[in-house]
């Protein structure tokens, strides 16, 4: 355990690592705290260090600039690591928003805590709170997901998990992905409510808001997408359902299993795992009763 006090003279000779949230588009939307800390810090870790410059050019700011990217973290880390314990104040960017949503600055956010590196995070902007509150969708209870899988069967598993979720989800996409992945939400999902928006804070800032179906045809009478998108989509709205109306509710645990197995092409010790989420059971508990293991 360590209690982390940010602001209070400690005898700790370690820097400090910010995480600095930069503008998603406008860059009017920086805030005056992340200016100080950016033009103040001994180091500046950037996601790309050539987007990055331009921020900096357009700012003044003019600190050592190193790149900190998810195919040289560990590297590039183990070097920034060495820089905080040395003393220095590390300050990290990504290209747009808040480091460690959805990039490797939460890997190195992680491992300063675990050296007791003081980790200081600053407000600012972010695009799945922004695409949220503008959505016209539940903002009281939220599931932020991110980018997807890519393959198919961890993808579909993914979706299958998510589909009885009752609040709503925020999902990242890139452009060529975005009209396939409301295929797919129609398909695990049904004909539920999305916001799809892109080039937030942008000049041309969108918001498309309807059913899935209304979405898939609005984007297919356009032009191709364009943009980093983001998808907040409503939460199932079903009650829960009784074990009488349930699928697999004649089925017995073995068999269920091997449902899975022989239909999905599942792994064993992937079914197992799926069918205790069915059941709502402990995994050990399907798989005791699957290998017929005697626990008394």
């Amino acid at each position: 355990m360590w209690e982390q006090k940010s602001f209070q003279t400690e005898d700790n000779h370690s820097g400090t690592l910010y995480l600095v949230p930069t503008p998603i588009g406008n860059l009017d939307d920086i805030t005056f705290r992340a200016l100080d800390v950016l033009k103040k810090a001994d180091i500046l870790a950037a996601e790309d260090t050539r987007h990055t410059m331009k921020l900096c050019t357009h700012f003044d700011i003019h600190v050592p600039m190193v790149s900190y990217h998810e195919h040289n973290k560990k590297t590039s880390g183990e070097k920034l690591i060495a820089d905080l314990e040395a003393g220095k104040n590390v300050a990290l960017v990504t290209d747009a928003g808040t480091p460690g949503i959805s990039d490797p600055g939460s890997d190195l956010a992680a491992e300063c805590a675990a050296r007791q590196i003081n980790v200081v995070p600053l407000p600012g902007p972010n695009a799945a709170i922004t695409s949220l509150i503008a959505s016209a969708l539940p903002t009281d209870h939220f599931l932020f997901y991110g980018f997807l899988p890519r393959q198919k069967k961890e993808r579909d598993q993914a979706l299958q998990s998510l589909s009885e979720l009752s609040f709503t989800l925020i999902f990242y996409e890139s452009p060529h992905r975005v009209s396939g992945t409301l295929e797919d939400l129609k398909k695990f999902f049904g004909n539920r409510r999305v916001s799809v928006s892109r080039e937030l804070t942008k000049r041309y800032e969108t918001f498309v808001r309807g059913t899935v179906e209304e979405v898939i045809a609005f984007l297919d009478q356009g032009e191709p997408p364009k943009g980093e998108f983001c998808l907040i989509v409503e939460g199932s709205s079903e009650e829960r359902k009784q074990p009488e109306d349930l699928w697999w509710a004649s089925l017995g645990v073995s068999a269920h299993v091997d449902y899975y197995v022989n239909t999905r092409g599942m792994t064993l010790k992937e079914a197992i795992k799926q069918a205790a989420v069915d059941r709502s059971v402990p995994k050990r508990e399907v798989y005791r009763i699957y290998h017929q293991i005697d626990e008394s």
